[in-house]
């Protein structure tokens, strides 16, 4: 399922949050979008889920205007935040719900969560607590989970590895390889940690400041040069901060 950008734009106010001309992410690609706080990312993510509406441009998914019909809906997984949970459920019941949508048996369900029994660890299931009072690497599970029980053909993730342990961010790194290699899923994943990203996603798209900077196809040198050139943000802002005093320090 081939995912297209064109011409997107998204102000808030005097401030361009996004404005990239064209993206086209090819039917089975792993896409790694990476960039600083503020760059872009979830801004560009959300305008693909339909979650806001961009002031120019559109997304297609599968050929299809994202904003016109909600037949992509039904083969694209997503988990950005935990706004997309149901706080005041058990994970159980959240998944039951989820499944209800999709027309999910009760047996198929319970067949693909103990496929998710090494990424649980046994910290979701059969427990009291409800989704709201999880640890924020829970909830992510919970999240992840949802989003691939229905065996999307696109699958979303906004910094997936964040708020994990080192065992689970490996075991949810092996998961994603294995739904490119096994199924030929479209991904598109952000994420801070360019170790992780670099590792499960073969092209790389870099933005800063709304703007896409680099568009590069993922090699053993590819962490290297994504760490220079972060290291070189860093201290050109040091420089600009040792050049005088700014308005408070004056």
């Amino acid at each position: 399922m081939e995912v297209i950008s064109t011409q997107l734009k998204k102000n808030y106010g005097a401030y361009t949050a996004l404005d990239v001309d064209q993206c086209s992410i090819p039917s089975g690609e792993s896409f790694g979008l990476v960039g600083n706080n503020g760059a872009g990312k979830t801004t560009w993510f959300r305008c693909l889920l339909d979650l806001i509406e961009p002031d120019q441009g559109q997304v297609t998914i599968d050929g299809k205007p994202t904003k016109d019909t909600d037949a992509w809906k039904s083969f694209t997984g997503s988990y950005l935040d935990e706004q997309f949970l149901v706080g005041h459920l058990l994970p159980e019941e959240y998944f039951d719900f989820v499944a209800s949508i999709h027309g999910i048996s009760e047996s198929d369900l319970k067949q693909k969560l103990d496929g998710f029994e090494t990424l649980f660890n046994g910290e979701i299931l059969g427990g009291k607590k409800l989704i709201r009072d999880l640890s924020k690497g829970n909830q992510k599970k919970v999240g992840i989970a949802a989003a691939l029980l229905f065996d999307p053909k696109v699958l979303v993730l906004d910094e997936p590895f964040a708020n994990l342990d080192p065992s689970t961010q490996i075991r949810l790194k092996e998961l994603l390889k294995r739904l490119k290699e096994d199924r030929g899923v479209t991904m598109l994943i952000s994420s801070h940690d360019l170790n992780h990203v670099t590792e499960v996603c073969e092209r790389i798209v870099l933005l800063e400041k709304g703007k896409l900077v680099q568009d590069i196809r993922t090699s053993k040198e590819t962490l290297k040069d994504l760490e220079n050139y972060f290291a070189g943000i860093a201290t050109k802002g040091v420089e600009t901060t040792t050049e005088g005093p700014t308005s408070s320090d004056a």
